[in-house]
């Protein structure tokens, strides 16, 4: 988990720059249209509206475009967009298993995408089901650690499932079986602490080492993965010591 837990660090001051050009709004509010359209709009009866509202509102979405993503998800309001979610498989440098999820309205221009970026970086798409099987689903809640320490968030969401508490610097990550996401979500809450963002993740059960040459090239193919319109999340199974985290920079 080391690699995956400094890159989520690294992902999350990142956000900063990808909310300038952008980039992070539109995904967040493609996130809370598709969830009103598939679970109602009522966040209090919808935990994935709650959650992706929620987000929106800690990247500093304004509350204006909040609501109107909710009402073109939810019926009330016309213009909403036909979304359709997809997953892409395929392998990076060093043989490093790529998951690709995308949520468009055009399916050949998404996959024209996807392809272009894998291509011009050493990646390839691969047959479905090649990649899948090497990732489980997991629910990731991320929590800023103000004056928390690791125990104390540990007593507070074991009860709801959660399975392990990864410390990233700055923040902690709470781990769970996807299906216990929304009652360690809860749980946090209930103990009065803040999270940062609750979400359904892919992480790897075998991982990939990388040197430092290997680890700037896969973050290079996850940076132009990422900057298409039509990507949400880039998952892959590469695994980066601390010292090679802190070469790359």
């Amino acid at each position: 988990m080391s690699g995956h837990s400094k890159w989520a660090t690294t992902k999350h001051k990142k956000a900063n720059l990808d909310a300038k050009r952008g980039k992070l709004f539109a995904r967040l509010i493609k996130n809370i249209e598709v969830a009103a359209r598939t679970g109602g709009g009522d966040p209090d009866g919808n935990p994935t509206l709650y959650d992706a509202i929620q987000k929106a509102k800690k990247n500093s979405v304004p509350q204006d475009n909040i609501e109107r993503a909710r009402k073109r998800g939810a019926g009330e309001e016309a213009g909403g967009a036909d979304w359709q979610t997809i997953t892409y498989e395929g392998y990076g440098p060093n043989g490093v298993a790529v998951l690709i999820e995308c949520l468009t309205d055009n399916k050949n221009r998404a996959a024209m995408e996807v392809r272009t970026a894998l291509t011009r970086n050493n990646g390839s798409l691969a047959d479905p089901g090649s990649v899948a099987y090497m990732f489980n689903r997991k629910g990731v809640v991320i929590m800023p650690k103000g004056d928390a320490g690791e125990d104390d968030v540990l007593m507070a969401v074991l009860d709801a499932g959660a399975e392990e508490v990864n410390d990233l610097d700055e923040n902690f990550e709470i781990v769970s079986e996807a299906t216990d996401l929304v009652p360690v979500r809860k749980a946090l809450q209930e103990a009065g602490f803040e999270y940062e963002s609750a979400d359904l993740t892919f992480l790897p059960s075998v991982s990939v080492p990388l040197d430092v040459e290997g680890a700037k090239k896969v973050f290079k193919l996850i940076d132009a993965l990422e900057d298409c319109d039509d990507v949400q999340n880039v998952y892959a199974n590469f695994d980066v010591s601390d010292e090679v985290m802190a070469e790359v920079g």
